[in-house]
């Protein structure tokens, strides 16, 4: 048993260089810095992702460790307008692996007024800041599939989709709807290659993956107001311009949870609280989730993430 921290002294300074850093970044702007609870009584929905489930001596639901502040955070913008930011530590069990720790740091903030477009140019700012300047590119999610696949990701068939996986990849005797190809493709083919030298900005996914962005018509498909940042070969943040639709929001949780009973998953309590906020009025808005250890990783050059975590998840 190694009772020593995984991290070494010089990437545990690192981490707090760079944390003063967002906060310098964002105090400049005038984003106020915000805390929201950890244990909520209502977990995502989204069958990727598992929370922890706390349990309650009283007899009462339990509680979920949050996957991300999102929920809280489009609450307090519901209830004030103003843009913030938080600094969270966020939980997702089963994922564990060279970038990814069950625990882990979530730098996530909104922006009123702007849109997705916006708020990336904005994001590119601050990594900059970070890892030093550095080329923007930015492409759709159909240009990318278009010019690096010869695929259109709109109208292309499953059948298609998993002759050209097939083609890059061997992944046996796999089988799975649209998504499930674009995902493989996206993240064992094209993933790997993005952002080498550059920030490298992916928008308006299919809407099957639009997640909790608004989902508006261009050209012969609808697309999901999406994006995610890729700096070499890493994901390292996922933005929305945001739903602001409570009964279309409402309509996701319900279909999320239906997928999740035809795999074999528990229903999750959908968050009502969010809802409300969201019949209320949630100001046309965008926001972003941005990896911090990630981040850190980047700077230091670490190949693991338990390189910049004090105590990774075999030492706590």
């Amino acid at each position: 048993m190694d009772w020593r921290p995984a991290a070494d002294l010089a990437a545990i300074r690192q981490r707090s260089e760079l944390l003063a850093t967002v906060r310098r970044f964002f105090a400049a702007r005038n984003v106020l810095e915000v805390e929201t609870p950890l244990l909520c009584r209502s977990g995502i929905t989204d069958p990727s992702i598992e929370p922890f489930t706390a349990s309650c001596d009283n007899g009462a639901a339990p509680r979920y460790l949050q996957t991300s502040p999102e929920y809280a955070m489009k609450r307090m913008l519901a209830a004030f307008g103003e843009p913030i930011f938080q600094l969270a530590r966020a939980f997702r069990d089963g994922e564990l692996g060279a970038r990814h720790n069950p625990e882990f740091s979530l730098l996530e903030w909104y922006r009123p007024g702007f849109d997705h477009h916006r708020l990336m140019a904005e994001v590119a700012e601050l990594v900059s800041a970070v890892l030093g300047e550095r080329r923007t590119e930015k492409y759709s999610y159909r240009e990318l599939f278009q010019q690096r696949l010869s695929l259109d990701p709109f109208t292309a068939s499953t059948a298609e989709l998993a002759s050209v996986a097939r083609r890059h990849l061997d992944p046996g005797d796999l089988s799975g709807d649209t998504d499930l190809w674009l995902d493989l493709l996206m993240s064992h083919v094209l993933e790997p290659q993005l952002g080498r030298g550059t920030l490298c900005f992916i928008y308006d996914y299919p809407a099957s993956q639009a997640a909790l962005s608004r989902i508006v018509p261009a050209a012969d498909a609808s697309v999901g107001q999406r994006f995610e940042l890729y700096v070499e070969g890493v994901e390292l943040a996922n933005g929305y311009c945001e739903l602001t639709d409570a009964a279309e929001q409402r309509q996701r949780f319900e279909r999320d949870n239906a997928l999740r009973l035809t795999r074999g998953q528990s229903e999750r309590p959908v968050d009502e609280y969010l809802l409300a906020a969201l019949e209320h009025g949630l100001p046309n808005c965008s926001g972003v989730a941005l990896g911090i250890d990630r981040l850190l990783m980047l700077v230091t050059g670490a190949s693991n993430i338990k390189d910049v975590l004090a105590f990774d998840w075999q030492r706590c």
